[in-house]
């Protein structure tokens, strides 16, 4: 058997956040596994009818272990930033967002996903965790669209993303296949000169 292999971590890695006003953004990690595992499982109905299907393995430890691996390689290959959320007061997980599909050069766009948790949602939290990405993402980031596709029935993400800024674009039909189904998504979009704007006038996302 081959010796493990022993990762260190970067003081960059450990440092990253992001701050709202009642959550933060961090990196994802492998000791992250129990509480993330909890909190999907307690949320598995809430948060199906949304999702691509559940993997028969999505919650276990080895998987999950994949899943860190994976965020890790499109981070440093630059395609995607998958980050948890937290709630400031207490530390607790209550959900995440990725930022993914991230393209350079004439596009300098990227795609917004998001999941909370069952019992965290409705509370505000995911707006004040987009609220503290979308700085990032235009002024760190240097990125000019964001792009969300929600599914037309998802009325609550449809208020998340306009509570931000986004505003909806279109309708794209058998856009993603979701729970075992090709569903039609409205998309929205952010870009930067709104946003930038909205800032302005002080109706946007703070920096």
């Amino acid at each position: 058997m081959a010796p493990p292999v022993f990762r260190f971590r970067s003081r960059a890695l450990d440092e990253f956040r992001l701050e709202g006003e009642r959550t933060y953004l961090r990196h994802p990690v492998v000791g992250d596994h129990a509480e993330w595992a909890k909190l999907r499982a307690a949320s598995r109905e809430f948060l199906e009818p949304w999702e691509p299907r559940w993997p028969e393995d999505d919650l276990t430890r080895p998987a999950f272990r994949y899943r860190i691996r994976r965020y890790e390689a499109d981070r440093e290959a630059g395609v995607a930033l998958p980050l948890f959320v937290c709630h400031k007061s207490t530390g607790r997980l209550v959900g995440g967002v990725t930022l993914g599909a991230i393209r350079r050069g004439a596009a300098d766009c990227c795609a917004l996903g998001y999941w909370m948790g069952e019992q965290h949602a409705g509370k505000g939290l995911m707006a004040d965790a987009l609220k503290s990405l979308i700085p990032h993402v235009f002024d760190r980031m240097r990125l000019h669209r964001i792009e969300a596709a929600c599914i037309p029935d998802n009325q609550r993400s449809q208020r998340v993303l306009e509570k931000v800024g986004f505003q909806r674009e279109g309708y794209l039909r058998g856009y993603l296949k979701i729970n075992g189904a090709w569903r039609d998504h409205l998309l929205y979009a952010l870009v930067a000169d709104d946003w930038q704007s909205m800032r302005a006038k002080g109706s946007g996302s703070g920096g």
